[in-house]
């Protein structure tokens, strides 16, 4: 059976890193073919050492001569900057483009991986944030699918496989964050330290911010809309602390369908790499045989304002997704590097979402322009604190 060949955006991040254990425990089905990350050189380093890939791209070009100096003894090639990403997915050596690069950086590689008809194991919820219509229009026009890896959408797609009957509504569940059940007392003077202790998952800086603040639930009810075709209205969030059931999906009898597990992203990983075929995995189980509660209750949204925001910016439409994750992205660094408190994050965003051009039919150029525009203004108001 021929080996899968797969291009690994983001392969130093969290997803990259948990791909490549799958891809280490069953090396008769997967090839590392392309390895790419943003900043960190030592890793990657290591994984070209031991994966061997074809090539590797270290997008800061500072760090450039340093891995291709640490990496002149093997037959690996190494290339930098973000077009690079751009130009090698389009090779004819990948069958699959994991797409686990962060933030709005994702999007240009995924359209350029989808016009060469790669699938897409897609990670990146922010591609589908800043430009769902695009992203989609493009998918059906090239017949490129694309296979959910957040595990909360890879939930969503698992429910729905084999069902002829439309969906009626997704329960999009949410652990709650490290601040689910603390007083507002307490979130108001939230430290960094304090936003980075999620309960449940092991992520990267900028995605635990966003549990922290309910903005990645947000862009997960963004992400729904697209990748199922749903109105906005059909989305509930529910929290369910002990993040054993991954999502939900309500048909038109009543019934609901839902996949469990113990919290592990390599499920939802290895699912969208070798679909439809289940791999073995050495996930722990859940054990039935002990007392299990599950609990579900509804988010704060006057807590976590930044859900309402994204329900906001789904239903104006056009461009307004986009602003609001440009904005997001400049708070979040802003909070990460102590120049605001952890409540003004969605006050930046607000105000960003309020004063940036709305484009009501978007296409890719404006999609540019308007992620530099609202960065501007997010910047300018921080300025002002």
């Amino acid at each position: 059976m021929k080996k899968k060949r797969i291009a690994i955006l983001g392969s130093t991040g969290s997803i990259g890193t948990q791909t490549l254990d799958i891809i280490r425990s069953h090396g008769d089905k997967f090839i590392a073919e392309i390895l790419v990350a943003n900043n960190n050189a030592e890793l990657l380093i290591r994984q070209a050492i031991e994966f061997q890939p074809n090539a590797v791209i270290i997008v800061n070009e500072q760090k450039y001569d340093f891995v291709r100096n640490a990496l002149a003894q093997y037959p690996i090639k190494v290339y930098t900057k973000q077009e690079s990403i751009e130009q090698i997915v389009c090779s004819e050596n990948i069958d699959t483009v994991l797409a686990a690069i962060v933030g709005y950086a994702g999007l240009k590689p995924v359209i350029s991986a989808i016009k060469a008809k790669k699938t897409i194991a897609l990670a990146n919820k922010e591609t589908l944030v800043v430009a769902g219509d695009l992203i989609m229009n493009l998918a059906e026009l090239y017949q490129t699918p694309i296979i959910p890896v957040d595990s909360e959408h890879s939930a969503i797609f698992q429910s729905i496989l084999g069902e002829p009957n439309a969906i009626e509504k997704i329960l999009l569940t949410a652990s709650g964050g490290p601040f689910f059940n603390i007083d507002s007392e307490f979130i108001e003077k939230a430290t960094k330290t304090d936003a980075l202790k999620h309960p449940r998952w092991t992520m990267g800086k900028k995605i635990t911010i966003d549990s922290a603040t309910m903005m990645n639930k947000g862009f997960e009810v963004i992400e729904a809309r697209w990748l199922f075709d749903v109105k906005p209205e059909q989305i509930q969030i529910v929290v369910h602390p002990q993040s054993i059931v991954h999502s939900m999906v309500q048909f038109a009898d009543g019934s609901v369908k839902a996949q469990l597990s113990e919290p592990d992203m390599r499920i939802a990983i290895a699912y969208a790499l070798n679909f439809p075929v289940r791999l073995p995995l050495n996930s722990k189980r859940i054990d039935f045989s002990k007392f299990l509660t599950l609990e579900f209750q509804n988010p704060d949204v006057n807590r976590f304002p930044c859900i309402t925001l994204a329900y906001e910016a789904l239903n104006k439409g056009g461009n307004a997704a986009c602003i609001m994750n440009a904005a997001n992205e400049t708070a979040v660094d802003a909070f990460l590097t102590d120049k605001i408190n952890f409540l003004q994050i969605a006050s930046i965003i607000e105000k960003t979402m309020n004063s940036t051009t709305f484009i009501k039919k978007p296409d890719i150029n404006d999609y540019i322009a308007t992620d530099t525009e609202a960065r501007k203004k997010a910047n300018e108001l921080l300025n002002k604190k």
